[in-house]
């Protein structure tokens, strides 16, 4: 069986860890003795995303839930497996939903300028086995609003233009927002940009600009070093460089 392991993991806080997969990431939260899993990697990261849960001091099944971010393969192609393996419910906004129960093939991105070959690169360095559907009756279905049962009330916040069910999660409470591919760090400088291989540009960069309002003080992303500290500065910043249409 073909594994996606990460390539390295980061604490970020006592209650937050990071997970670096070769394309994407992934994050823990964990609430006492339950944990959270927000995206889940590629197809064949169920078993190492097991892995470092226990690595944490915990067991699979202490993860309640997964929150995906959207349906792309490189976050949400290990949620199946991992949800399989965990009894972990599954959570994904309503219009990515049937893309994740893999009952709909969803749309490519609309690529700007240079993104194309970027982009295939990017695919290159998937497994290359289908992802493992999560079971239909599985899949809760959120929309931007909703509060979920974790991290004192995780707010979804709904950012459409990288896909159009593409939503980021914020912890008032702790001052915690992962912000799904909305939102990236730029590889080259660290530089926060506007996340690439989008769906709809000027809806991307709209809802870039709702989450820079926030008051975020750390920031995870889908691609990129996260922000630890001054989020919400360092987000206003770069999301004026995106004028609104």
């Amino acid at each position: 069986m073909t594994t996606y392991a990460p390539t390295d993991t980061i604490d970020l806080t006592p209650r937050l860890r990071l997970l670096r997969f070769p394309v994407g990431q992934a994050c823990l939260w964990r609430d006492g003795g339950e944990l959270t899993l927000i995206d889940a990697g590629a197809a064949g990261a169920g078993q190492p995303i097991a892995d470092v849960v226990r690595d944490w001091g915990y067991a699979p099944e202490d993860v309640r839930r997964i929150v995906l971010t959207h349906f792309h393969e490189d976050h949400a192609g290990g949620a199946g497996e991992f949800a399989r393996l965990s009894g972990a419910e599954v959570c994904a906004h309503r219009l990515d939903a049937p893309f994740v129960r893999g009952v709909e093939q969803g749309p490519g991105p609309v690529h700007e300028d240079g993104e194309r070959l970027l982009h295939a690169q990017a695919l290159a360095r998937l497994p290359p086995v289908p992802a493992c559907p999560v079971l239909p009756d599985a899949v809760r279905e959120l929309a931007d609003g909703d509060v979920l049962d974790f991290g004192g009330g995780a707010r979804v916040v709904g950012v459409p233009g990288h896909t159009d069910g593409s939503i980021a999660l914020e912890l008032p409470e702790h001052g915690v927002l992962f912000t799904g591919d909305a939102v990236a760090a730029s590889p080259v400088d660290g530089q926060v940009i506007l996340g690439v291989f989008n769906l709809d540009r000027a809806q991307a960069v709209a809802s870039f600009h709702r989450l820079a309002a926030l008051d975020s003080d750390v920031a995870c992303f889908g691609h990129g070093d996260p922000v630890a500290g001054g989020a919400a500065k360092a987000l206003r910043a770069a999301a004026a460089r995106y004028p609104l249409g």
